[in-house]
């Protein structure tokens, strides 16, 4: 039985989804009667190696949730110290997440340090096992961490398969649950107003940070198919570049679609993303691989259908033809899917999203860590 847990990843005062994962997930915790509290970082990435602008927001704190911010990622010492303390503190379940080979030592060395009780368990909960940028010393690096759990929680079939890669420990799939911090929708035409696009504008958008993986550059190249002009189809990209954003303003030059791209750069606050969201009429997400993706949820939350390319775990959570359309990753099959969800409209969906977003509730997430507890 579970009386007290600590979730050990990002939180306040970092920003992104992982933190606002990670929070969402201990107040569902304590709204369960489960003592809850996150230890996250006081130095998650050295500046040299983080490719944005800040890791950090500047709101205040969320209330109701203790929030220590204890862990320095590349100090061995530290990393003994907080591995003590929650040694001492005997939680009955640790929640630690694991999505960069970097912070296998860290995590590691913490989780060994705590489990010396006899008593805390450990459960990771995995976003990526195996990193969409391999580096050298990732397999070891992972290997690693992953002796230093009793159970993993995936989040996709994909990760599951690559999490048995390197352990034969229990694995529990449980589907990306749906963010509600967003705020309610606001309408369509009251959207496009707030970001200055015209009210009869065929909006689609791409939304999150930018890297090589995530497919950009697929979908600016559909953008520049006879069919997508057309429809007159315009693209909002919503994000903060990780890797030069140079060669894709050159793209856009070179493609002729200047006039149809929109371009909000940066980091996004969770006060405005219903902002791009609801103004849109379908997202996007022309991934090249994948493992799952926050951006389904999201749309999910917002009520909005999908495109997503056939990688990852991506069309796990979105039925073709239901909530969306799955296509394969090259610019010719993504114009057409475009095409094909214009073709039915929105309304076409409606009903299968709000049926399908059902399935992807915080209290079942929670429930089956504890499910995987009780097999430890």
């Amino acid at each position: 039985m579970v009386n007290n847990l600590v979730i050990i990843g990002p939180a306040w005062p970092l920003r992104g989804g992982l933190a606002a994962f990670d929070e969402k997930l201990a107040t569902t915790f304590t709204q369960k009667g489960i003592t809850s509290s996150i230890e996250t970082f006081s130095l998650q990435y050295p500046q040299l190696l983080f490719p944005g602008k800040t890791q950090y927001r500047d709101d205040p704190a969320p209330k109701n949730i203790t929030i220590n911010i204890s862990i320095n990622s590349i100090n061995p010492f530290n990393w003994i110290m907080v591995g003590l303390k929650l040694k001492k503190a005997k939680p009955s379940l640790i929640i630690v997440r694991y999505w960069l080979p970097f912070l296998a030592p860290c995590l590691g060395t913490i989780c060994r340090i705590s489990r010396w009780n006899k008593q805390t368990k450990v459960i990771t909960i995995v976003d990526n096992m195996i990193p969409h940028e391999k580096r050298m010393g990732d397999t070891l690096f992972t290997k690693y961490f992953s002796n230093s759990v009793d159970g993993f929680l995936t989040m996709s079939e994909k990760v599951k398969k690559d999490v048995q890669q390197f352990s034969s420990k229990p694995i529990l799939i449980s589907p990306h649950p749906i963010f509600d911090h967003f705020g309610a929708p606001i309408d369509q035409q009251i959207a496009k107003k707030n970001i200055g696009i015209t009210n009869d504008t065929k909006l689609i958008l791409f939304f999150g940070f930018i890297r090589k993986y995530k497919g950009l550059d697929l979908l600016l190249k559909a953008m520049a198919s006879d069919s997508i002009k057309a429809l007159g189809i315009e693209l909002m990209i919503v994000g903060e570049f990780y890797e030069d954003a140079t060669p894709y303003h050159d793209l856009i030059q070179s493609l002729g679609i200047n006039n149809r791209v929109h371009i909000k750069e940066g980091f996004i606050a969770d006060n405005e993303v219903k902002q791009y969201v609801c103004s849109a009429d379908f997202i996007i997400q022309p991934y090249r691989n994948a493992t799952q993706s926050g951006v389904t949820p999201l749309a999910y939350h917002f009520e909005k259908p999908m495109l997503v390319t056939n990688v990852g775990g991506l069309a796990d959570t979105v039925p073709n033809n239901q909530v969306g359309v799955v296509v394969e990753p090259n610019p010719e099959a993504i114009a057409e899917g475009i095409v094909t969800l214009y073709k039915n409209g929105v309304a076409f969906y409606l009903p299968q999203i709000k049926l399908e977003k059902q399935k992807y509730t915080w209290e079942q997430m929670a429930n089956n860590f504890l499910h995987l507890h009780q097999q430890l």
